[in-house]
């Protein structure tokens, strides 16, 4: 039986919002961004160093999902970020890849490249502008109630715990930690059947056009022969580079039976993630074409969880909605999927399309017993198959702007995020430029 240790704690308040966002991912910034816009004074607390979350500090380097086949879905804010990371020469803009391929399930796809270190500053520059106060090396600790009501956050910083009071918390944790603190209910899951994790890295010194010559059916064999030796972990040889195709921003690990809400099981990510690196780089410097000279550059800061908790939230989007094209009235983004499910305990990858773009209702972002409170990401209320689908970063950056857009619309006017008209927040996002409902949409050339 566990001890526990009961502490009693006298906190300073070192600020008072209208709005805390909890997370600095891509959907976390972004709803930071909407909230400041709509008029909120928003704070947002991330545990890094950098915002981006899995795109920057996780070495991901690409954002996925602004685009179904040709058509683009998301707008707003996402796609204000994206035009500004080219402008900035992070990017040399969207272009065609292959998913999947080495797995042979291709799956081609319009994506946006780009150097993460680029990333990392346009994020500062928007958040600025935008009047967002950004606490970095803050790590979330648990949310302050007065009575029933939510009052804030407290969190661990170099001054020790600080607390910030807010009406409005948006989670935007990728592991629903809020949520978890204040006993919001999640989807049944002990952890097993969870996709596996990944640390990416880059390599320098990479000859990328040697290596895209080579037809993808030798690809294909020289990783089945990695496989068998034990020196690849699974069936890829994915990777991205920035603007000068020099380096190769490796998404090659796969790190099996890890429960990511385990602080040993997080820990011990790291360790495996950097051993089959080391595996990895040998194989590719000795068998692939293009590696044979390359430098390990970076390591990811950290472990990219791809699963944890999903909460239970007043709408379950199901991976019957997402393939059927369902029609929400509260819909407040656009996804494009793929659907997209790496396989527990083996090396393959599932993928598959959904047929048009899927809409995204409100309701899956607002927990289904606590006020005050939503979130914005991979933990909104899905089913597991739905959440593969839904994940993507373009998308939660969508699902970020109409969670900090409705935040502030509640914050500002002193109610509930579950008393505003979904149609004020829809007529908010579409002034901004957001994508919501697919008879907005038009083929992009």
């Amino acid at each position: 039986m566990s001890r526990i240790v009961q502490e009693s704690l006298d906190t300073p308040v070192a600020g008072t919002y209208d709005v805390i966002v909890v997370g600095g991912g891509a959907s976390g910034t972004v709803a930071a961004i909407a909230a400041a816009r709509s008029g909120a004074r928003t704070l947002l607390i991330e545990r890094g160093g950098c915002l981006g979350g899995a795109a920057t500090a996780n070495l991901v380097a690409q954002w996925v999902a602004f685009f179904h086949g040709e058509t683009r879905v998301v707008g707003g804010i996402p796609y204000e970020l994206a035009e500004r990371v080219i402008d900035a020469g992070g990017s040399e803009g969207f272009h065609r890849y292959v998913m999947g391929e080495a797995a042979g399930t291709p799956f081609p796809l319009r994506v946006l490249p780009f150097n993460p270190e680029t990333v990392k500053w346009v994020l500062d520059d928007v958040t600025r502008e935008a009047g967002v106060d950004v606490l970095f090396h803050t790590t979330f600790a648990r949310v302050l109630t007065d009575g029933s009501m939510l009052a804030g956050a407290s969190a661990e910083t170099v001054q020790g715990r600080l607390a910030f009071l807010a009406p409005i918390i948006i989670d935007a944790s990728g592991d629903a930690l809020a949520c978890a603190s204040v006993g919001v209910p999640f989807k049944e899951d002990d952890g097993n059947g969870r996709q596996p994790c990944t640390l990416s890295f880059r390599l320098s010194n990479v000859d990328v056009p040697r290596f895209k010559a080579v037809p993808s059916v030798e690809r294909r064999a020289l990783v089945l022969e990695g496989l068998r030796r034990g020196e690849l972990f699974w069936e890829s040889v994915s990777f991205v580079s920035t603007p000068g195709q020099t380096d190769a921003i490796c998404l090659m690990s796969r790190i099996q039976g890890i429960d990511a809400l385990d602080a040993r099981d997080a820990s011990r990510a790291e360790q495996e993630g950097r051993r089959q690196i080391r595996s990895i780089l040998a194989f590719l410097r000795r068998d692939m074409p293009g590696f044979e000279n390359a430098i390990l550059a970076d390591v990811a800061e950290r472990v990219g969880v791809r699963e944890t908790r999903r909460i239970e939230g007043r709408y379950t989007l199901s991976e019957e909605d997402i393939m059927q094209a369902r029609s929400f009235e509260d819909s407040i983004a656009l996804g494009a999927g793929p659907m997209d499910r790496h396989q527990p305990g083996g090396t393959g990858i599932r993928l598959y399309a959904p047929p048009a773009p899927f809409e995204i209702p409100l309701r899956t972002l607002i927990p289904v017993n606590v006020e005050g409170l939503l979130v914005c990401g991979r933990t909104l209320s899905s089913t597991r198959e739905a959440m593969a689908g839904a994940r993507h970063m373009a998308t939660s950056m969508a699902m970020g702007q109409a969670a900090g857009t409705l935040g502030a619309i509640a914050a500002t006017r002193n109610t509930l995020p579950s008393f505003v008209p979904t149609g004020e927040v829809q007529q908010s996002l579409q002034k901004a430029g957001a994508l919501f409902r697919r008879e907005q949409l038009t083929p992009t050339p």
